[in-house]
């Protein structure tokens, strides 16, 4: 195989990237930044594989994955975005579950959260905390979950391993985060070992600071809170990354957030978003939480432990009204 070709595979690959990591952090960037050189790019990338390689080994992904993102380019996609702890010999966890929708034509992007312990119905299991689907079954089961419970088609799906966001946060804000912290954020291990010690009042935070900070719960807020933060951080990061220094900084952010991503999103489609995200320009980032406010109450089960049962009606309909299905599926 000649440079020339070498070249444009790596130009495939850094194409196939910018979307997934784009979604990611809640912004969908113009493709134009793909021109930038590739020696960042892989350089990033080859020290992420170090990291990788010393943390236990190849990166755990998700496995046997059944469902299929080959569709046309339609008026909307939805992407299922799934932040993986992979740590220890079990199957990866989540506590980070995120429905995002894109209009390529209208150019906007919506984000649903669902809390992790929303209490629903899992195919071919008993019911339980919505996150327990993708310890089941991996991405695919939590697909269905979602189907069956939300009724919303899931087209791709990505997923990062948490470490990948600690370097997403160190390249797009190597001076840190600015986060006004609203009151005390202390928590230690059952071994005494302090993991988050955060004093009220504005803070620049670094990568694994960041991390500690969107992944607290304990505190009155629980995983309510959590959400918030992550959506704040996601935020902050989307509105630094579209500054001058933030693109400059994107084949290296590339490069180091590659090892980390798993995804389906098949790469004959990624012209065709690039372009459309060119021609419109995203704005902003709606969001919504689910359950939402007041359609939940707050039970425990034997198998389960503490869960959200939610009102699924009243959850499903502000689903639909927020993604505005019902308009879509009609145009």
């Amino acid at each position: 195989m000649g440079s020339s070709d070498n070249k444009s595979v790596k130009n495939k690959t850094i194409k196939r990237k910018v979307i997934i990591l784009t979604i990611l952090i809640m912004i969908l960037l113009a493709f134009s930044a793909f021109a930038y050189t590739n020696h960042q790019y892989e350089k990033a990338r080859k020290e992420s594989l170090r990291v990788i390689e010393e943390n236990n080994g190849k990166q755990q992904g998700t496995e046997n994955i059944d469902f299929k993102g080959d569709h046309d380019i339609a008026d909307h996609i939805h992407i299922l975005l799934i932040g993986v702890d992979s740590e220890g010999d079990g199957p990866a966890r989540t506590d980070t579950i995120i429905v995002a929708q894109y209009q390529p034509k209208n150019g906007k992007v919506k984000l649903i959260s669902l809390m992790r312990d929303s209490y629903v119905s899992i195919p071919g299991y008993r019911d339980n905390k919505i996150n327990t689907a993708f310890f089941f079954g991996g991405p695919e089961l939590l697909r269905q979950t979602i189907k069956e419970n939300f009724d919303i088609d899931i087209h791709y799906f990505a997923s990062i391993d948490f470490n990948g966001f600690e370097r997403v946060v160190d390249i797009i804000s190597p001076d840190g985060i600015e986060v006004d912290i609203e009151r005390r954020m202390f928590y230690q291990d059952v071994t005494g070992n302090v993991y988050i010690n955060f004093e009220p009042g504005i803070q620049r935070l670094d990568g694994k600071e960041a991390l500690n900070y969107v992944r607290f719960r304990s505190d009155r807020e629980n995983d309510f809170g959590r959400v918030r933060r992550q959506q704040e951080i996601l935020s902050k990061l989307k509105d630094e990354l579209l500054t001058f220094s933030g693109v400059t900084r994107l084949p290296t952010l590339l490069g180091a957030v590659e090892p980390y991503i798993t995804t389906n999103i098949q790469n004959k489609h990624f012209l065709d978003y690039g372009r459309s995200f060119f021609l419109n320009p995203i704005d902003q980032v709606e969001t919504l939480t689910i359950p939402t406010q007041g359609s939940y109450i707050d039970s425990r089960y034997s198998h389960a432990g503490a869960v959200l049962e939610l009102d699924m009606e009243i959850n499903k309909k502000a689903i639909h009204e927020f993604l505005e299905l019902n308009t879509l599926d009609v145009q």
